[in-house]
């Protein structure tokens, strides 16, 4: 009977085990609350919807117990504009202690995700404070003042410096912390509404390194699925505005690619006179790129044997991505580059303003339609072959 009655209890620990593993708790104290409610939202990507309430007690205590299977944003607010990001794990037991207003200042325990956001907001607000200091003192500058424009100008250079010292305060903490989802907080954080922290263009590299890594460690989770399509869009964005700088009137003589191929070899469009052949524009770090690409493998298999070729053209400027690219995926079409990816050549010939782009040509080699993706690209070959 006593072995029977702690192997029960046994199984009443593991099944409790297992229910923490479901839920995570929120105790919240603060020492001089400003209202009685108190909310708890979920911030749905980049969108906070109310989830639960709660009164604070005479004491100014409250608690949340919040079913979730996943790790998550959440927020616990007054109001839109006075409210905290905690970053929740299932099974955490969160602690949460205020002064008065929830965003000013605040300390947490029991979350180690919460506690980065934290680090990262006060990161951000002490700049923002110091940032705002700076331009009133810009502002209030006397005209009459004969060391006015100097002053104005050393008033600029801090400024500068400090939005830069932000930036590598959040470049540094990507790197640090890129099996985080508090990495996504830090690549999207704002100045201001119109600016970002990271606002070059060498900062989308931190988006491919967390997009990369969060793939792995949170594969299912729809804030790394949107960080990799707002990657993606980037990407695309960013080659729509370089080959649109770049772009220039077509040659009076008819453009005919004559690149490398992944083989070494020097291969000519119009060498391949005869077929149908669709000309395609593309990138290793576009996923729309990569997922048109399995269709083409598709069609490709298909009408290869029947006369239709692809004369795929890469504008990465790293040559060991293309080429690992090419034979991981097993691309088995003509596979070039442009020769100098920093002056696409061929990519402002056919005015190619975003990826993936392609261009259909007949037998005789004349251009016969362009842009053909998904079911479109299926009908056309279905037409051309019947």
């Amino acid at each position: 009977m006593k072995n029977l009655l702690i192997f029960l209890i046994t199984i009443l620990i593991i099944i409790s085990g297992c229910k923490n593993k479901e839920t995570f708790i929120i105790k919240g104290a603060v020492k001089e609350k400003k209202q009685d409610q108190i909310y708890l939202k979920r911030v749905d990507l980049d969108t906070p919807v109310i989830i639960d309430s709660t009164k604070i007690s005479k004491k100014g205590n409250f608690k949340f117990r919040v079913k979730s299977a996943e790790t998550d944003f959440y927020q616990i607010a007054y109001s839109s504009d006075d409210f905290i990001t905690l970053l929740a794990e299932p099974g955490e037991m969160i602690e949460l202690l205020f002064t008065n207003r929830l965003s000013d200042n605040y300390s947490i325990s029991g979350s180690p995700g919460s506690e980065q956001i934290r680090e990262l907001d006060l990161k951000l607000l002490e700049t923002k404070k110091q940032l705002d200091s700076l331009n009133n003192l810009y502002i209030s500058l006397p005209d009459e003042d004969p060391d006015s424009e100097k002053k104005g100008e050393l008033l600029e250079q801090e400024y500068a410096k400090l939005l830069e010292d932000q930036r590598k305060f959040n470049i540094g903490f990507v790197l640090e912390n890129m099996t985080s989802l508090a990495a996504i907080k830090a690549l999207y954080q704002k100045i201001d509404d119109q600016n970002y922290v990271l606002n070059t263009t060498r900062d989308l590299q931190y988006m491919k390194i967390v997009s990369d890594s969060l793939s792995v460690y949170y594969p299912d989770s729809r804030h790394t699925k949107a960080l990799i399509s707002d990657f993606s869009n980037e990407m695309n964005r960013m080659y729509t505005r370089k080959l649109v700088a770049m772009a220039s009137s077509l040659p009076e003589t008819k453009p005919d690619p004559d690149l490398l191929d992944v083989n070494g070899k020097r291969i000519k469009l119009s060498s391949l006179k005869g077929k149908i052949v669709l000309l395609s524009f593309w990138s290793v770090d576009s996923r729309d790129c990569i997922t048109e690409n399995i269709q083409l493998k598709s069609l490709y298999n298909t009408y290869n044997k029947r006369g239709f070729e692809i004369y795929q053209i890469n504008l990465d400027a790293d040559e060991t991505k293309w080429r690992n690219a090419v034979n991981f995926d097993e691309l088995p079409w003509i596979s070039t580059r442009e020769d100098d990816p920093a002056n696409p050549v061929n990519a402002r010939y056919f005015n190619v303003r975003s990826l993936p782009a392609n261009f259909m040509f007949d037998r005789e080699g004349n251009l016969i339609g362009t842009d053909f993706h998904g079911r479109n690209l299926q009908i056309k070959l279905e037409q051309l072959f019947k």
